[in-house]
């Protein structure tokens, strides 16, 4: 009980002076905070075809041609079988595919493998990810996400906080429904395991931004575990005090079903372990399982494989390239 107090006595301490809102940090004050500092926004898309254009096109409308806030809009392409990259790069975005990205690299797949392959293709001293199947998107998700990094030199990283709303089969819009994998199994373990942490109000989500120079520092869960090992591995790297939350407001985007939420649960709880193993908080004789056996209608079973593979820190990568 006296190890949650403090814990909970630490987040109280930090929530403060570390969470904001959008509207705190208006775009011409941060143009002027930017000075030489470059900026790169990053989405990682499979197949949002419907959605990625607007969202590059409110980027570059506010954040690059009416204010240059922005240096860089990337578009990483996972491997997308509709006209995903075509409208990104109508709408003004460089396009990368994923898989021509450090191609010397055996090809993964996942959410964390475009990302991390976007932080290798984009140039911007700080680097902001946005996730390209939003449908409330506003250039606020950007220039909110950059007001801590451009005006406080000791914050490393920043994370969104909004309200998720859900809209199920029935049209109907159920208020802060949404993100039922954060609050099933994420807020959990962090709880649990990294009290610190729990008073981020988003943990899994798609929108934050950092310095590459910390990036570059942590390695990269190729699968939905990302956001989770990021956080995680970012606290350790750079303590509470360097990081921070914005509120955006509110977040709508396409629904999971519910087996995928499952096999996604599955790789946080995998993300997490690998956490715990490394810091020396677990011992076992053997790695937990990684399939995991869901049910469906009229009783049919799928297995379903749950393990998730992760990048080295980029600039590890780096390194090694530069000595051999």
């Amino acid at each position: 009980m006296e190890t949650d107090l403090r814990a909970l006595a630490k987040v109280r301490k930090w929530y403060g002076p570390h969470s904001s809102t959008a509207s705190e940090w208006p775009v011409k004050t941060l143009n002027r905070a930017k000075g030489t500092t470059t900026v790169s926004v990053v989405l990682p898309a499979r197949n949002e075809e419907s959605t990625v254009g607007d969202i590059v096109t409110a980027i570059r409308r506010d954040l690059v041609e009416r204010t240059p806030l922005v240096d860089e809009v990337l578009v990483v392409d996972s491997r997308s079988t509709d006209a995903t990259a075509e409208r990104a790069r109508e709408a003004g975005a460089r396009v990368v595919a994923q898989d021509e990205v450090l191609a010397h690299l055996p090809p993964l797949a996942g959410k964390g493998e475009a990302l991390w392959k976007g932080l290798a293709a984009s140039r911007g001293d700080v680097v902001v990810f946005v996730d390209a199947d939003l449908r409330s998107f506003g250039a606020h998700y950007v220039s909110g996400l950059l007001g801590p990094l451009l005006t406080d030199p000791g914050i490393q990283f920043v994370k969104a906080a909004y309200e998720r709303p859900y809209t199920g089969e029935d049209g109907v819009v159920r208020r802060g429904a949404g993100g039922r994998v954060t609050e099933l199994v994420a807020r959990p373990l962090l709880n649990m395991f990294w009290p610190e942490l729990a008073g981020f109000a988003q943990p899994l989500g798609g929108e934050y931004a950092a310095r590459r120079r910390a990036l570059e520092r942590v390695p990269f869960v190729t699968e939905y575990g990302v956001e989770f090992g990021l956080l995680v591995d970012l606290l350790q790297l750079a303590g509470l005090d360097a990081m921070a939350q914005v509120d955006l407001g509110h977040r709508t985007h396409t629904h999971q079903p519910i087996d995928a939420l499952g096999r996604m649960a599955g790789q946080i709880m995998q993300t997490a372990w690998s956490r715990l193993e490394r810091q020396g908080r677990v011992l076992a004789p053997a790695a937990p399982a990684h399939t995991l056996l869901q049910f469906g209608l009229e009783g049919r079973a799928d297995l379903v494989d749950v393990a998730v593979a992760e990048r080295p820190p980029l600039a590890s990568l780096v390194l090694e390239e530069d000595l051999a």
